[in-house]
């Protein structure tokens, strides 16, 4: 019922940047809560940022002052710029949105299927 498409993955050398995309569509009456997690391999997946729907962003620690989190809720979409990147944080990013698909219905979160970020020379 919801589908939440990213886009913006890719490779990237260290120390640039780059600007992920999710859009979140179909049966929606209200979305809170969007945001990034990124798994690298053999690794467990990580929370790397939040924005709730007024506004209010968290940061993982690692990304603070790198990463920027925004959204635009007309559109339902979630955005990721990330700037100094490292080798390190390769890894495929996932987006999630807590949507309520109709008035008195639970949230629930939903998951993108994952874009690769490859950051290396």
């Amino acid at each position: 019922q919801v589908q939440l498409v990213e886009s913006g993955g890719g490779l990237v050398q260290p120390g640039g940047s780059l600007r992920l995309s999710c859009a979140a569509s179909g049966s929606i009456f209200s979305i809170n809560a969007m945001g990034w997690y990124r798994q690298a391999p053999g690794k467990e997946r990580e929370r790397v940022a939040r924005i709730l729907s007024g506004g209010n962003t968290n940061y993982a620690d690692s990304v603070k002052g790198r990463f920027t989190i925004s959204r635009d809720n007309a559109k339902n979409t979630v955005y990721l710029q990330m700037s100094s990147l490292k080798p390190e944080e390769s890894a495929v990013y996932y987006c999630y949105a807590d949507a309520m698909v109709e008035y008195g219905s639970t949230w629930n979160r939903h998951w993108g299927q994952g874009t690769q970020v490859t950051v290396s020379s």
